[in-house]
């Protein structure tokens, strides 16, 4: 089978227009999710760049809203293409038989099976359609969207499919690009305090500025709890729309005949990945020192955040023979003595290139997760070469768990000032923090937080405190429960900086073809082993059993690099 060539749409002029007036262009980060995914692309500045382009498939990101630009989609999709939008393509609304409506805001769709999850999927943007007359491009409507609540008013169909000609339109009513980005990193720049939870479980208006202030689950909608009545946030709501994106265009190209390679997530034997960061706070030797001793008998390495003044030198050094990761810690809350400005930011950071004897960190988290607007934290990561970021993720007893919508590493997107361009920032968010400590979340939520994590094939992150891991006994034990119930699912542990590393890699590897036999050739400025690159199969019709894996909802045929794959 031939493989496809897709193209994402992301019109220069209109985005443009819209950065000039202050406006986001979210729409941008399908080529974070594409990447992510390893997905080969072309990006395409206008629609006027269609015709000579040879897409099998176009997906739009933004188009201009304009005449020229919607008939050049049109033609394209009637020439045979595949035309894909998420809550774009207004132009085209009447002549497809609907009317555009505005805005939906937020809600729940419902998904039939086929799309991997039959959940109701909170979404944060929607442009919903409605039916105003028969028209013979119709073929279906699928799903549903309901406005802000599950069982809210039904705004339209989450899914229309319409014949042009010899190809095809689909439009979703959702943005789904920008509602994985509004639920990594929230609507607006955090400038206060965000909304608590009525019953008190998660009272982040505490007059700390942080990033769970701009969090996007609903406290009573998208929360559970376990059998011992620990709420958590069950759903990592960005990561399964990435799923549906991505299923769904997979599903599209092998309807036409092709197939549209990918690489997996993670190397050739690991299905998902799990690690622990440890935050230094208080800095007790022997606190570090009992800590190292746990990780030893559990057999796993952490990344260790530390916050000035650090523990003593030898410490610093037992950490590192022992094989886990130095991180930085930054301190920015007022009241144990940090601020939040790029001068104090980059003042620690000297402080901890002397303490570790080291140049810059691959890794930092922020201590108490503080943060303030909505890119300053990674542009000074950029400017001073940390290259990961773990802040991420909650302060609160309550508000544990998928707060953030993903367990997957990203890159951010910038605001509309820095015309929403991805930072260089790799961002590892973590799940709960201290379990079984007398103030927090008990472990209860361990399993249930390593099952979806397993399923989204994601990084289960548990951050620790070793002051606490060396008072309390109860943190003790769950620090070895976390692990021993990972190492049982199949979870292998890694450092921060091994995420980093490999994640770095895997996105400079760029698939090019496959031939006739399945043999994929591609495009890598490094060396490169343990990959693995899925091909979307059509049928199981002379498949091993063993070399096949239903992914995203198709069938796709394992290959291993370097053994399977042609590198050019």
């Amino acid at each position: 089978m031939r493989m496809a060539e897709v193209g994402v749409l992301l019109d220069k002029k209109a985005a443009k227009r819209r950065w000039e007036n202050g406006l986001n262009v979210f729409q941008h980060y399908i080529g974070e999710i594409l990447q992510h995914a390893g997905i080969p692309f072309q990006w395409l500045d206008g629609a006027d760049e269609i015709p000579q382009s040879r897409l099998d498939v176009l997906m739009i990101a933004l188009d201009a809203q304009e005449e020229e630009s919607a008939a050049k989609i049109w033609e394209f999709a009637e020439n045979g293409g595949v035309v894909i939008s998420f809550g774009g393509l207004n132009r085209l609304a009447v002549k497809l038989g609907y009317a555009a409506t505005g805005a939906g805001g937020k809600g729940y769709a419902r998904l039939p099976g086929e799309f991997g999850d039959t959940r109701l999927l909170r979404y944060l943007h929607s442009y919903p359609w409605r039916r105003i007359s028969g028209s013979g491009h119709f073929i279906r409507e699928t799903g549903s969207i309901h406005r802000e609540h599950p069982e809210g008013d039904p705004l339209g169909p989450a899914l229309i499919q319409c014949q042009v000609g010899k190809g095809i339109i689909d439009r979703w009513a959702i943005g789904i690009p920008e509602t994985v980005v509004s639920f990594q990193q929230g609507t607006h720049p955090v400038i206060e305090d965000g909304i608590p939870a009525l019953d008190g479980t998660g009272s982040v208006d505490d007059g700390i500025l942080k990033a769970d202030d701009g969090m996007e689950m609903d406290w009573e909608l998208d929360r559970r709890q376990t059998q011992t009545g620990a709420s958590y946030f069950a759903y990592p709501y960005a990561d399964l729309w990435r799923e549906v994106l991505i299923g769904h265009l997979l599903k599209r190209t092998l309807e036409k005949g092709l197939t549209l390679p990918f690489l997996d997530y993670w190397p050739d034997g690991i299905s998902q990945v799990a690690t622990i960061s440890l935050d230094s706070d208080h800095n007790l030797d022997e606190s570090a020192e009992t800590t190292l001793d746990v990780l030893e008998e559990c057999g796993v390495s952490a990344t260790w955040c530390i916050i000035e003044p650090g523990y003593s030198p030898s410490v610093f050094r037992r950490i590192e023979e022992k094989g886990h990761e130095l991180a930085f810690h930054y301190n920015a809350v007022d009241h144990d003595g940090g601020s939040w400005e790029e001068a104090e930011f980059r003042r620690q950071l000297d402080w901890w290139k002397t303490a570790a004897g080291a140049e810059a960190p691959v890794s930092n988290k922020n201590h108490y997760t503080r943060v303030e607007g909505w890119g300053e934290l990674f542009r000074w990561c950029e400017t001073y070469g940390i290259l990961s970021d773990q802040t991420r993720g909650p302060s609160k007893k309550g508000n544990i768990g998928f707060l953030f919508g993903t367990c997957h590493p990203y890159f951010p997107v910038a605001w509309s000032d820095e015309q929403n361009r991805l930072y260089n920032v790799l961002e590892i968010g973590f799940l709960t923090q201290d379990l079984d400590h007398w103030n927090l979340a008990d472990s209860s939520v361990v399993v249930p937080f390593l099952e979806q994590v397993k399923q989204v094939k994601g990084v289960a992150h548990f951050l620790f405190h070793p002051v606490h891991i060396h008072n309390q006994e109860p943190v003790r034990r769950a620090l070895r429960k976390v692990v021993r119930e990972a190492k049982q699912r199949g979870f292998v542990f890694w450092t921060g900086k091994q995420i980093n590393d490999w994640e770095r890699m895997r996105r400079n590897i760029r698939i090019e073809g496959v031939d006739e036999e399945g043999n994929v050739s591609i495009h890598s400025e490094a060396d490169v082993e343990q990959v693995v690159v899925w091909i979307p199969l059509p049928d199981l019709k002379g498949t091993r059993e063993d070399s096949v894996q239903k992914i995203y909802g198709v069938w796709c045929a394992k290959k291993v690099l370097p053994q399977d794959i042609k590198r050019s």
